[in-house]
Parts: C-alpha cells; sequence; structure tokens
C-alpha cells in the first residue's frame, strides 16, 4: 500500500502507519462488522483501517486521532459519509465517559508509548458491562505477550492479571515490524477483547486490584509473607481465607488469588 505522508511520522505520538493491506483485511474482519454496528477507531492515521471498516457499510464510525494535520487530512478524505464523525482529541479524555448507548467495536494499532495506559483505562471503567462489546487492539509483542502471559512465566504480572480480569482475550496474529512505515525495531500482535459480563471477580473499587498487585510485583522476587503483612497486618487473616503458601512468590500465584485478595481487603476497608 504506497500512503503519501503529510510529514515525518512523529516519535512523540508512537506514529508507525500501518501499511500492509492483507494485514489490514485480517484486522476488519476480526470485528465482524454489519450494517448495525457502530465502531470507534483509536489513531486513524492516513484512514487505511477506515477505507476497509467502511467497506462494511456500519452505522456509525467515529473517529479519535490526536495529530491535527491527521485530524483535518481525515476530514478532508472522509467528507462525503455522513456515518463518518472525526474528533481530534485523546483517547485517554474520551474513555471514561459514555460515548454512546450502543455497544461499539473498538479497533486501535495503539502507540507502543501508552498502550498499557489505554487498556487499563478501558478496563477500569466503574460501570461494567462498559460501553463497547468488542476490542480489536495491535500492542507491540513484548507487550501482548505480558498480557496472555499464564502464571510461572516470566511475562506473568500485573497487566497479566488486570487485563484477564473483566476481558476474555484472545491472542489472533503476530505482525512483521516489515508491515510498517517507519519501520519499527519490533514486531506486534492483534488482541482481541471481549468483556465478562456475569462471571467476574466483583470489586467495589478497580483501583484497588492495581493497588494491590503493585503492592506484590514491586517485590516479584521476594516471598509474598511481608506484602500479606503489611496490607493485612497478620497473615492469619489470609491464610485462613485463601489457604494460600506465604513461602510462593508473586508470580507463582494464579490470577483469581489477587483478585480474591483485593476482596479481603476491601472488606477490611469497609
Amino acid at each position: 500500500m504506497k500512503i503519501n505522508f503529510l510529514e515525518k511520522p512523529k516519535k512523540s505520538l508512537g506514529q508507525n502507519f500501518l501499511i500492509d493491506n492483507n494485514i489490514i483485511k485480517k484486522i476488519v474482519e476480526l470485528g465482524k462488522i454489519d450494517n448495525n454496528s457502530s465502531i470507534i477507531e483509536i489513531g486513524a492515521g492516513y484512514g487505511s483501517l477506515t477505507e476497509l471498516i467502511l467497506n462494511k457499510k456500519p452505522k456509525k464510525l467515529i473517529i479519535i486521532e490526536k495529530d491535527i494535520k491527521l485530524f483535518k487530512f481525515l476530514k478532508l478524505k472522509f467528507k462525503k459519509f455522513k456515518n463518518v464523525k472525526i474528533l481530534n482529541k485523546d483517547i485517554l479524555e474520551i474513555v471514561k465517559n459514555k460515548i454512546s448507548n450502543e455497544n461499539i467495536i473498538v479497533y486501535g494499532n495503539l502507540p507502543y508509548n501508552i498502550s498499557t495506559k489505554i487498556l487499563s483505562s478501558l478496563i477500569l471503567l466503574k460501570k461494567w458491562p462498559p460501553w463497547y462489546h468488542t476490542l480489536v487492539l495491535m500492542f507491540q509483542k513484548e507487550v501482548a505477550d505480558r498480557i496472555i502471559a499464564e502464571a510461572n512465566t516470566k511475562n506473568y504480572g500485573r497487566l497479566t492479571i488486570l487485563s484477564n480480569w473483566r476481558l476474555e482475550v484472545k491472542k489472533h496474529f503476530d505482525v512483521s515490524n516489515n508491515c510498517f512505515f517507519p519501520k519499527p525495531k519490533v514486531y506486534s500482535t492483534v488482541l482481541s477483547f471481549t468483556p465478562i459480563k456475569k462471571k467476574y471477580f466483583k470489586l467495589r473499587n478497580p483501583r484497588n486490584l492495581e493497588k494491590i498487585t503493585h503492592l506484590f510485583f514491586s517485590k516479584r522476587r521476594k516471598m509474598i509473607n511481608k506484602t500479606v503483612k503489611k496490607i493485612f497486618k497478620t497473615n492469619n487473616y489470609i491464610v485462613d481465607n485463601l489457604n494460600i503458601n506465604l513461602k510462593q512468590r508473586p508470580g507463582e500465584l494464579k490470577k483469581e488469588v489477587f483478585y480474591n485478595i483485593t476482596r479481603l481487603y476491601e472488606k477490611l476497608l469497609s
């Protein structure tokens, strides 16, 4: 795919534009768009993905583009489409608000420098189920590996636990760095996420899960006994309730253990 660039891509915005049409087609297909679909595209760039989304004739497409020059370019490129709305905003500023009453499919080739921040903001919404029903997102492969990691592996950590708390996560495919301009040093990975609506661990405040995992994984090489005592003032409380081995390290505990620890922590706060 040939793109006439307006200017040199901005490193400050993490701009690496996907230029492989076959990969773009595969990404669009993952959303299963029909004419009743409402779409949000994060960082549309030069509109390569946008064009193929519009070929599916969705009911509505909202494009969020932070770069002012690209925003103006997209406004001109898609001015004939009445079902397209283009916003010159930062996704982090608007994600916490309910954008629509409709369940939305979100697409995004996320900037490497803020990809985890964007994902966290989509997970930590107070209202659940959220305003979206599917996320189709591309991450740096290293970040994707952390999202889908299992306990007792080097990639397992806070991001794994947070991502899998409220979302069903599925890996689809890796993307070569040759598929982008400018060419990044790393590969990327496409993941999809579907909100878990019923059988997830309900917490009073989602931020408490962030706090608990931070306390544990800031000392990921240490046994958990001191961290447990710091949180609960005694080890007996958590051992009696969860029957865990205090000689274990954070990376050895299953995701569900951290959800239950956060629940117990919230009970103490009440």
